[in-house]
C-alpha cells in the first residue's frame, strides 16, 4: 500500500541514475553522469524546481531521463503514481508526452527554416487532440495568447521572421497546446540576448498559475529570481536541495558557496587568492573516492578523499557534506561562512515582453 507522501507527488525521481560507458583501445569506463538522484514535485501545489550547476554536472542528463529520452540505468521515475522509468508501449507514451512537455534551449534549432511556424503547430494539436484541422485553431491560439502572441502574429510566418525571444515563446505556446502537468525547460535563455532573458523567465512566473516547471540553468542569478526550490548538482550529484532562499541566500554546501560567489559583484577588499576558480568537471572526476569537490574545496578533511559524504538536513534543506555528519565539532561547520550579499538579479524588475 502507498503512504500518503507518494500519492502526494506529481512527480518522484527515487534514485535515478544514469552511466554511460566509453572504450579506449582495449579499456572500457563507466561514467555515472547522475548518480542516484532524488527529487520530488508535489502534486497540490505548482511550483518553479530549479536544479542548477556548472557545465558537464549532469542537470541535462537528468532533464533528459525525466522526459523520457534517455533511459536510465536504475532508480525509478514515477509520475501520478505510474512508474514511468522505461514505458515500452505507444499508449502510454503518448500519455506521458502529453502530461510532461519540453522547452529546448535553442529556439533557432527547434524549427526548420523552410517551414512555416503554423505547420509545427497544427502537428502538434494533430498528435494529440482527436479534432477535426478546422477547428485546431481555438487550441493554438490560446496556447499563443498564454505566452503574449497570437495566431495572427505567427501566420504563414517562418523562423527567419521572427526574434529569439518570440520563437521561443512559441516554443513554450507549442508546448502548452496538451496541457501539461509539467514544464521541463533545459536552458530556455542560455541562447537569448540579454535584453530578451527575463522576458522569458518572466513568462515561466507567470506560468506557474498552471503547471509546475523544471528549470534547468546554470545561471544562479535567474534560478534565484524566478524558483520556489533549487537543487545544486555537481558531478552527478546533487549536493544541496531546498527554498531558493535558503540555498542561494545561505548556502551551506562550499560548492553552492562558490557557485553563489561567481555571481556576486566583484569585492575591491577581496584578495584575488581568496576566490576558487569554477571550471567544467573532467571525466575522472566523477570516478574519484570518496567527495567529488575534495580538490576544490576550501574546507577538505581527510575523510573527504576516502569516503562519500552523507546527504544530511540542515537548517531546512539537504546537504550532501562531511561538515555537517554530525561526526565532527559543530565548531567545524559554523567555519563555513557564505557570501554576505544577495545574487544580482534578487531585486530585478520586470521588463516589458518581447
Amino acid at each position: 500500500m502507498q503512504s500518503a507522501e507518494q500519492h502526494e507527488a506529481l512527480l518522484r525521481v527515487q534514485g535515478l541514475t544514469r552511466v554511460f560507458t566509453s572504450r579506449r583501445g582495449l579499456s572500457t569506463r563507466h561514467l555515472v553522469a547522475v548518480d542516484r538522484a532524488n527529487v520530488t514535485i508535489p502534486a497540490d501545489r505548482h511550483e518553479i524546481l530549479t536544479i542548477a550547476g556548472e557545465s558537464g554536472s549532469g542537470k541535462t542528463t537528468l532533464a533528459r531521463m525525466i522526459l523520457g529520452l534517455v533511459e536510465p540505468s536504475s532508480g525509478r521515475l514515477l509520475f501520478k503514481d505510474r512508474d514511468v522509468s522505461h514505458i515500452r508501449n505507444r499508449k502510454s507514451r503518448m500519455w506521458f508526452r502529453r502530461q510532461v512537455q519540453p522547452v529546448f534551449q535553442d529556439p533557432f534549432a527547434t524549427f526548420n527554416p523552410l517551414r512555416k511556424i503554423e505547420s509545427y503547430l497544427y502537428e502538434t494539436v494533430g498528435n494529440y487532440h482527436v479534432a477535426p484541422r478546422k477547428q485546431a485553431d481555438e487550441p493554438i491560439d490560446r496556447a499563443l495568447n498564454a505566452v503574449g502572441l497570437s495566431l495572427r502574429e505567427v501566420k504563414d510566418r517562418y523562423p527567419s521572421e521572427m526574434s529569439g525571444g518570440q520563437l521561443q515563446r512559441v516554443s513554450i505556446a507549442r508546448a502548452l497546446i496538451t496541457d501539461p502537468s509539467l514544464l521541463v525547460a533545459d536552458e530556455p535563455v542560455s541562447m537569448l540576448d540579454a535584453s530578451l532573458r527575463m522576458s522569458v523567465v518572466n513568462l515561466f512566473r507567470d506560468l506557474k498559475a498552471r503547471q509546475s516547471v523544471i528549470y534547468i540553468t546554470h545561471d544562479l542569478a535567474t534560478a534565484f529570481y524566478a524558483s520556489d526550490r533549487v537543487a545544486i548538482m555537481l558531478r552527478g550529484w546533487i549536493v544541496e536541495l531546498g527554498p531558493v532562499q535558503k540555498v542561494l541566500g545561505e548556502p551551506k554546501h562550499p560548492y553552492t558557496q562558490l557557485l553563489k560567489s561567481s555571481v556576486l559583484e566583484p569585492d575591491p577588499r577581496q584578495k584575488t587568492s581568496e576566490r576558487v576558480s569554477l571550471v567544467a568537471a573532467e571525466e575522472g572526476e566523477f570516478l574519484r573516492v570518496g567527495c567529488r569537490f575534495a580538490d576544490r574545496c576550501p574546507h577538505v578533511m581527510d575523510i573527504c578523499h576516502t569516503v562519500e559524504p552523507p546527504d544530511v538536513p540542515v537548517a531546512g534543506r539537504l546537504v550532501k557534506c562531511h561538515l555537517y555528519n554530525g561526526s565532527l565539532p559543530d565548531a567545524k561547520a559554523e567555519e563555513v561562512k557564505e557570501p554576505s550579499k544577495e545574487p544580482a538579479l534578487a531585486t530585478t524588475t520586470a521588463p516589458t515582453p518581447v
